[in-house]
């Protein structure tokens, strides 16, 4: 049976999250608005250090990192939720304490050399799969190992890597044997910056800091494989779909923000004597809206509720991705023209997110490439209609 009803343990985190986002991170808003208008960064990597590490004072770190590694270890709803309340900000802010799920997959030395210290904050990674021609299409990856010894000498660039002028060492996947492609010929490198590979950022639209990635014979022990030999693209997909029901817990987030700016303006702004609650043009924004938010709500909350309880998510987290990102970016538009001019000025934090969450729909699988795996999906009867509560 399907309950997404909270235990008292689970409201109070909740409640407690909420509040943390609203004393820390919300009154930062006009600040990072001031910061940019002014060509300034929004916030320093050191301000959000600081506020990670009071969440980490207020028992938030690791939210789903396992206990034994020193996080909550609170399950995929919970983190759901939380991602929902961080939504409620455009500030970048995100509780540490987390690593990438594939790094779990590691030796006992791996662990010891990048997932703890990436937990505890101490070290910086990303993940690099995109390429200049293999972006949705994950398999025709170009970038190469070749076998040199004990080493394996990594030639190639990749593109649109979140996080990848930050990151002090990347998770990357390479080519190991061009014959086998995807199916036993992709394996998954552990490379620190300071084995070689250098970083140019890619300006962006939004808030998204994407990096190009550029490696020249860039030599790596062997023993930094991580997984199997040949297998690193299952290990691709594993970190792309554990968690793919986060872009629309945060997109839900957002989008009620949104709404409950478009509310509070619409019963206070008047045009040509009424508040513009009383237009019919504007309460059907607003109800639409309402009514798009929860369905995606409860969309996500259901591809969380898989994941926890051992069910395979993936189909569901395309469902909530395609459909959360797509009524985000409608939200957000609706509440720009229910604003108008001030939604439109950079006084407002409206433009921002508009901006911010155009890219929902390209990154982690576009909306195209969501659509195909739901049908593909259907046509070959891994998903299946009228089933209730799997």
């Amino acid at each position: 049976m399907i309950d997404f009803s909270l235990s008292d343990e689970q409201h109070m985190v909740r409640t407690s999250i909420r509040a943390f986002i609203d004393k820390e991170i919300i009154p930062l808003e006009a600040q990072v608005l001031r910061n940019e208008r002014q060509g300034g960064r929004g916030l320093e990597p050191g301000q959000l250090r600081d506020l990670q590490l009071k969440g980490k004072s207020a028992g938030f770190w690791g939210i789903t990192t396992p206990k034994q590694y020193g996080g909550s270890g609170l399950g995929a709803i919970m983190n759901s939720i939380v991602y929902i309340e961080n939504g409620r900000t455009f500030v970048p802010f995100r509780f540490g304490g987390s690593a990438d799920n594939i790094l779990f997959s590691g030796t006992e030395d791996q662990k010891q050399e990048y997932l703890l210290p990436t937990i505890n904050g101490e070290r910086v990674g990303c993940f690099a799969i995109t390429e200049p021609d293999a972006g949705s299409d994950a398999t025709a990856i170009r970038t190469r190992a070749v076998r040199d010894g004990d080493d394996w000498i990594l030639n190639g660039e990749k593109t649109f890597v979140s996080g990848g002028s930050e990151a002090d060492f990347v998770i990357l996947f390479a080519v190991t044997d061009p014959n086998k492609g995807a199916s036993g010929g992709i394996t998954c490198f552990l490379v620190d910056r300071n084995m070689g590979w250098r970083s140019q950022p890619i300006p962006t639209m939004g808030q998204w800091s994407a990096a190009s990635l550029v490696f020249e014979d860039v030599r790596v022990p062997n023993r930094n494989i991580l997984g199997e030999l040949g297998w690193g693209f299952k290990l691709a997909m594993e970190w792309i779909g554990a968690s793919r029901y986060e872009i629309p817990s945060v997109a839900v987030g957002a989008s009620e923000r949104l709404l409950e700016m478009a509310i509070e303006y619409s019963k206070h702004r008047v045009s040509m004597g009424h508040p513009i609650a009383e237009y019919q043009a504007i309460q059907w924004q607003i109800a639409d809206s309402h009514v798009e938010i929860e369905a995606v709500k409860y969309l996500t909350l259901l591809a969380a509720w898989q994941a926890e309880n051992g069910h395979d998510a993936r189909h569901a987290s395309s469902i909530a991705k395609l459909t959360g990102s797509i009524t985000a970016n409608k939200v957000v538009d609706r509440v720009m023209q229910i604003h108008g001019a001030m939604g439109y000025s950079k006084e407002l934090p409206i433009e921002r997110w508009y901006r911010n969450l155009r890219v929902y729909r390209i990154y982690d699988g576009s909306d195209e490439i969501q659509r195909r795996t739901i049908a593909r999906n259907l046509f070959r009867g891994h998903a299946k209609l009228g089933v209730i509560g799997a």
